[in-house]
C-alpha cells in the first residue's frame, strides 16, 4: 500500500465516522438503534453498493466477539449495582432459564413451520433469542424507565449473551454428536460459572489496585481500567470459562468501585463502545448479501414473528411469574428486548465451521434484526407509557468524580450544582461535611475562588472537596440528600451529620 492509498483509507474512514457519529442524532429522535443506520452503510459500500467485496466470516467473528467485549464492558461499568442488586436474580433466571424456553419455543414452532432439519432449527433459535446489550443500552438509556424495570432488561441482556454463545459453539461444533443435553447444559453452567468468579476476582483485585495508585498522568487511568476488563477476559477464557460473562462482570465490579478519575473513565469507555458498535455494525453489513436478502425474507417474518411474538412473552411470563411481577411489567421486559449486533455475530459461527446452509441462516438473522428493530425500537416509548413503566426524571441528582490523593491517602470530590437541585442557596457550612474535609475550590461563570463557610452554592457551580479517603462514601451521600431534601437533609443510612 502506497502512502496516496493510506491517505484515501484515511479519508473514507473519516467521512463514514462521522456520517455515523451524525446518524446518532437521527436515530435517537426517532427512537431507533443507531446500528440500522451502521448496517444501511456497510451494505451501501458493500457488493450491492460501492461494490467493496467482504466475505471473511472468520474474521468478521473475531472483530465482533472483542467489539461485543467493549460494549459489554461499558455496559457494566455504567451500571449502577444498587438498582441491578434487587433484581439480578430475576435478569438471571431471564438470561439462563428464559433462553433455554425461548430457543426451544422458537425452535418448536420453525420445525413446524419450515422445512429445516432440528440442528438449523435450534440454531436459528439459539442464534436469534440473545437479546443485544448495544441495543438496550442504547434505546433503554435515553427513556425515563423505572430504575427496577431498566436494571431487569439491561442486566438481562447483559448476562444472556454468554449462555446463546456457548450454545452455539457447542450446537455447530462436534460436540452436537457426542454430547447430550445434560453435557451441553452442564458445560454452559461450568464456563458461566468460571466467567463470573474469574471477573470478579480479577475486577476486584484491579480497582483495589488503581485506587491506591497516583498514576503521572490521568489518562491512564481509563487505559488500566480497560487493560483490567480485558485481562478478566483473557483469564477467563484460559481458564475455561466464558470471557463475554467474565468481561460483564468485570465491568460491573469496576463501575461500582471507587476509581480515581471515574468521570474520564466513564467518557473514554463510551467512545470506545460506540466506536466498537460504529464498526462492527458496518462490517456486519459488509457481509450481507443483499442479492441473497430477498430469499431469506419469508423465513425471517416466521422467526421473528415466534420468537417476538410468542417466545419471548412466554419466556418472560415463565421466568417473572414467580417473583410476582405485575404482567404490565412483563409485557414491557417482553417487548423491550431488542435484537442487535449479538445475533448477526452469533450467526457468523456456523458460517465459519462451515455448517451446511448457514449462509441462509445468516441472512435470516440479518433481516430478522433489521425488520423487528424497526417495529419495536419506534414502539417502545408507547410500550412504556401503556404499561406504567416510565418514570419521573430527577433533576437533582449529583454526578461526583472523585481522584486519589496517595501521599496524604486523602481524595478529591468534584462535583457540579444541578439547576434545579436543592443544594441551590445552601451555604458551605450548611453542607456538613464530615471533618477533615474542606471545600477548597469554587468555580462559578469562570471565575476561581477558596469559599468561605458562609458562601451561598449556586446552580452551575463546580466545587473541590479535600477529603481523608474513608469518608469519600459519606461524602457522596451527604452531598446527594442535600441536593434531594436540602440543607436539613440527614445522613442516608441515618447516622447523624458529624459536624
Amino acid at each position: 500500500m502506497t502512502v496516496a492509498d493510506l491517505d484515501v483509507v484515511v479519508l473514507v474512514g473519516a467521512v463514514v465516522l462521522l456520517a455515523a457519529v451524525a446518524a446518532v442524532r437521527i436515530t435517537s429522535r426517532a427512537g431507533l438503534p443507531s446500528l440500522l443506520i451502521y448496517l444501511a452503510i456497510g451494505l451501501a459500500l458493500g457488493e450491492g453498493g460501492l461494490g467493496l467485496r467482504f466475505d471473511d466470516a472468520d474474521l468478521t467473528m473475531v472483530i465482533g466477539t472483542v467489539a461485543l467485549a467493549v460494549i459489554l464492558a461499558e455496559g457494566g461499568f455504567t451500571t449502577d449495582w444498587r438498582t441491578v442488586r434487587p433484581v439480578a436474580a430475576t435478569a438471571g433466571v431471564l438470561a439462563t432459564v428464559g433462553v433455554l424456553v425461548s430457543v426451544t419455543v422458537t425452535s418448536g414452532l420453525v420445525l413446524l413451520v419450515l422445512d429445516v432439519d432440528l440442528r438449523t432449527a435450534i440454531v436459528l433459535g439459539a442464534v436469534a433469542s440473545s437479546t443485544d446489550a448495544a441495543a438496550v443500552f442504547s434505546v433503554l438509556r435515553r427513556m425515563p424507565v423505572r430504575g427496577r424495570l431498566r436494571a431487569v432488561v439491561e442486566a438481562e441482556s447483559g448476562f444472556n449473551d454468554p449462555p446463546v454463545i456457548i450454545l452455539v459453539t457447542v450446537v455447530t461444533s462436534d460436540a452436537w454428536s457426542t454430547s447430550g443435553p445434560l453435557g451441553i447444559a452442564g458445560q454452559i453452567g461450568f464456563q458461566l460459572l468460571v466467567g463470573v468468579l474469574v471477573g470478579g476476582l480479577v475486577a476486584w483485585a484491579g480497582a483495589w489496585a488503581l485506587g491506591r495508585s497516583a498514576l503521572p498522568a490521568s489518562g491512564l487511568y481509563p487505559l488500566a481500567t480497560l487493560a483490567i476488563a480485558f485481562l478478566a477476559f483473557a483469564v477467563s477464557g484460559v481458564a475455561g470459562g466464558s470471557p463475554i460473562m467474565a468481561i460483564y462482570v468485570a465491568g460491573l465490579v469496576l463501575g461500582n468501585s471507587r476509581l480515581p478519575h471515574r468521570s474520564a473513565t466513564a467518557s473514554f469507555a463510551e467512545g470506545l463502545a460506540w466506536l466498537s458498535q460504529i464498526g462492527l455494525f458496518i462490517l456486519l453489513g459488509l457481509l450481507a448479501s443483499p442479492g441473497r436478502l430477498l430469499e431469506a425474507l419469508p423465513t425471517a417474518l416466521v422467526v421473528g414473528a415466534a420468537l417476538t411474538l410468542v417466545a419471548r412473552p412466554v419466556s418472560v411470563l415463565v421466568c417473572t411469574t414467580p417473583f410476582r411481577m405485575p404482567w404490565r411489567e412483563q409485557v414491557f421486559v417482553s417487548w423491550a428486548g431488542l435484537r442487535g449486533a449479538v445475533p448477526i455475530v452469533l450467526a457468523t459461527i456456523p458460517m465459519s465451521v462451515g455448517l451446511p446452509g448457514a449462509e441462509r441462516v445468516f441472512d435470516v438473522v440479518f433481516l430478522l434484526v433489521v425488520l423487528f428493530t424497526l417495529l419495536q425500537g419506534p414502539t417502545l416509548p408507547w410500550v412504556a407509557r401503556r404499561t406504567g413503566a416510565t418514570r419521573p426524571q430527577n433533576p437533582r441528582d449529583v454526578a461526583i468524580e472523585s481522584a486519589a490523593l496517595d501521599a496524604l491517602d486523602a481524595s478529591l470530590l468534584q462535583f457540579a450544582v444541578p439547576e434545579r437541585s436543592r443544594m441551590v442557596g445552601v451555604e458551605i457550612a450548611e453542607l456538613r461535611l464530615p471533618p477533615g474535609a474542606a471545600v477548597s475550590l469554587l468555580v462559578r461563570a469562570g471565575e476561581i475562588f477558596a469559599p468561605s463557610p458562609s458562601t451561598d452554592l449556586r446552580a452551575g457551580d463546580q466545587v473541590l472537596v479535600a477529603a481523608p479517603r474513608e469518608d469519600g462514601a459519606a461524602i457522596e451521600r451527604r452531598l446527594r440528600a442535600v441536593s434531594d431534601h436540602g440543607r436539613l437533609a440527614g445522613w442516608y443510612d441515618g447516622a447523624p451529620a458529624r459536624r
